[in-house]
């Protein structure tokens, strides 16, 4: 979908635009974005400069010797803006390599809205996550974003269900369900396939 693989058939569009065989920059700046699994930032770079680079990116603009990265005005108010929504705005000069693992991933998502996209992509976004990190880094995407289409592929039920309007269940390549939240729940091939069929069984009243 985010162009860094070309599909073998078939077609990929974004607001009814086809964008498969586009490279992952114009895909981008059509209105999609996305973070992947393992954490991809700049680790030298202070949790304030991470944010400007996906800004100055978005807003279009050049790096150059002439240029003061201080008096880009609207830039820097966007990167401040961005701070304070992914809850960082105390650690604003430290280096992200220094952030906590749930920190970065925070920044990450910072980073991933930071270019304006209507459309985000996310990759497990809770990987390797404790529970309580967990749950506040959901509650985290919700809140950036509201008003935004999020696609995520997620294998914590938990995070699936806190998040998604829809949901599309996958088992070795089948789509057991695509629907809401509750019939995805009380669906009971799904039931079978991740809670286990003593769940299902027990949902339908059996022994």
């Amino acid at each position: 979908i985010s162009g860094r693989l070309r599909p073998s058939s078939g077609e990929v569009r974004l607001n009814g635009q086809r964008i498969d065989g586009l490279k992952p920059y114009e895909i981008n700046r059509m209105g999609l974005s996305r973070s992947f699994q393992i954490t991809n930032i700049f680790p030298k770079l202070s949790v304030f400069e991470n944010l400007r680079c996906s800004v100055l990116w978005s807003l279009g603009y050049k790096y150059s010797f002439w240029r003061f990265l201080s008096k880009l005005h609207d830039a820097n108010e966007r990167a401040e803006q961005l701070m304070r929504m992914i809850h960082l705005g105390a650690k604003r000069e430290t280096l992200a390599m220094n952030l906590t693992y749930a920190e970065q991933r925070a920044l990450e998502i910072g980073i991933t809205i930071g270019g304006g996209a209507d459309v985000i992509l996310l990759d497990e976004p809770t990987a390797g996550m404790s529970h309580s990190e967990t749950a506040r880094f959901t509650e985290l995407i919700k809140e950036v974003t509201v008003g935004k289409t999020l696609l995520t592929v997620e294998h914590d039920m938990g995070v699936v269900f806190g998040l998604a309007d829809k949901i599309a269940v996958v088992v070795y390549g089948e789509v057991l369900a695509f629907d809401t939240p509750e019939a995805v729940r009380a669906n009971a091939r799904v039931q079978e396939a991740y809670l286990g069929s003593s769940v299902a069984d027990a949902q339908v009243g059996g022994p």
